[in-house]
């Protein structure tokens, strides 16, 4: 049974129809080459919060439901069929037992809570470094954010941990027209998919970046992981906000880079190297580790921070960043603004622009923008931005033969399971023994 259909078998139908997930299983070995086992176990969940203009309130989740009038009832098959419509799994070829890569393979699965799905997931393998990526992005306003997320976040990660040999390598690969060393191989769904009339833009900017690194860098100096993982979120942002700035051209490419730039997307992304698990996270995403205690039972060891009205923390940067004035405003109702609910996240330039820029790149944009109340609306005392940042925090973990798998998810999973809860489910269908407890549906995070 696959893993989607075992998280949901407890789950009466009316609740499978609110819910939906992304998965993305990764077994694992540790480094000294003990027997086999099942280390890593991605999951993603897909529910999300929904606007359908300035004024609109963001949802917690949004499922399969009819009104009251037409209510349809789903079979344990149609469920099924549903669930596993997008499943992907990837076993690495090259894993004999012996090598010093953790990721021995992957399950990956998606599902729409609403049309068109606005979340993205991505796993690829860093060709010129070691180590494996794998990332979910939730988007919001649209799914342009998370889409461009998808396609170019893990290059400019990879790139940020080249050394400056390979860098430069690249560099003059590219000036003297030869073939350019492969950096990332995708492990990618057939549904999923790259935009083709983006992928000139986007190696424009991503080459720009690596010649600016080439510029900072030494030979013999070796990146560190966490610096290049803060670098490459924060850049990759940048990037976005200043491509809706100068336009393109092509009226497709002007049009679609300001769609990125409006609409918003946070990201949860692994790195996996050997022992070293790095967790960057940019908003409300999570990601918990399924460690099996010595009885055979499993426990949940978060490895991310939400970056949310949640967390004291956040509300303390956030009216730390601005005046004493703001302090009552920045933060109104438990989101940023009285608007956002994640406190960091990609573009959303509405709570990053001034004003002043926001209305002079909507003069200037296609028609399609003036009709869209969502980009005019200014959001609320709205002063001094900007509000919302990109940056990633950051966590380290150095896996030990206990850490079985890892579930990495959006908002959705997080506010409609308890952690534990997730743990339980994934760690009784690696271990195939079930303990026939209830799901809870709703817990606390």
């Amino acid at each position: 049974m696959p893993v989607t259909s075992q998280l949901f078998k407890a789950i009466r139908t009316r609740d499978i129809q609110k819910l939906c997930s992304s998965a993305i299983q990764c077994w694992t070995q540790h480094q000294c080459h003990q027997p086999l086992q099942p280390l890593l176990n991605f999951w993603h969940k897909s529910a999300r919060r929904t606007t359908s203009g300035p004024h609109s309130k963001w949802c917690p989740f949004r499922g399969y439901r009819t009104s009251s009038e037409r209510c349809y009832n789903l079979t344990p098959p149609q469920v099924n069929s549903i669930l596993k419509a997008n499943e992907y799994s990837f076993k690495v070829p090259e894993f004999d037992g012996k090598n010093v890569s953790s990721v021995m393979g992957f399950d990956s699965n998606q599902l729409p809570a609403n049309a068109p799905i606005e979340d993205r997931r991505s796993v690829a393998t860093c060709l010129q470094t070691r180590g494996m990526l794998m990332g979910v992005f939730d988007g919001h306003a649209g799914c342009a954010c998370a889409q461009a997320l998808s396609e170019r976040l893990f290059y400019y990660i990879a790139v940020t941990l080249l050394p400056h040999e390979t860098l430069l390598e690249i560099e003059n690969a590219v000036e003297s027209g030869r073939a350019v060393l492969p950096i990332l191989q995708w492990h990618k769904h057939p549904n999923d998919y790259f935009s083709k009339e983006a992928s000139r833009l986007y190696f424009n900017s991503l080459r720009t970046y690596w010649q600016e690194l080439l510029d900072l860098s030494s030979p013999g100096e070796t990146p560190d992981i966490q610096e290049a993982l803060v670098s490459a979120f924060k850049r990759l942002d940048n990037d976005i906000s200043l491509e809706a700035q100068v336009g393109d051209p092509n009226a497709f490419l002007n049009y679609w880079v300001l769609r990125v730039a409006f609409s918003g997307a946070t990201a949860c992304v692994a790195h996996i190297d050997g022992n070293d698990l790095h967790v960057a996270n940019t908003g409300d995403g999570r990601a918990v580790l399924g460690v099996q205690e010595e009885d055979g039972s499993f426990t949940a060891l978060t490895l991310s921070n939400d970056h949310n009205a949640q967390n004291e923390e956040e509300i303390g940067r956030i009216r730390a960043e601005h005046p004493k004035s703001e302090a009552k405003t920045v933060v109104k109702q438990d989101r940023l603004l009285g608007l956002l609910m994640p406190f960091r996240a990609f573009g959303d330039v509405k709570f990053k622009w001034s004003i002043e820029l926001q209305k002079r790149v909507l003069e200037s944009g296609p028609d399609q923008l003036h009709e869209n109340e969502h980009t005019k609306f200014i959001p609320p005392n709205y002063h001094t931005p900007p509000y919302l940042t990109a940056k990633p925090e950051v966590l380290h973990h150095r896996l030990r033969p206990q850490d079985r798998f890892l579930v990495m998810g959006t908002d959705g999973l997080w506010e409609t399971l308890h952690r534990q809860e997730v743990v339980r489910i994934v760690g009784e269908y690696l271990t195939g023994v079930h303990h026939q407890q209830p799901i809870t549906v709703g817990a606390t995070r």
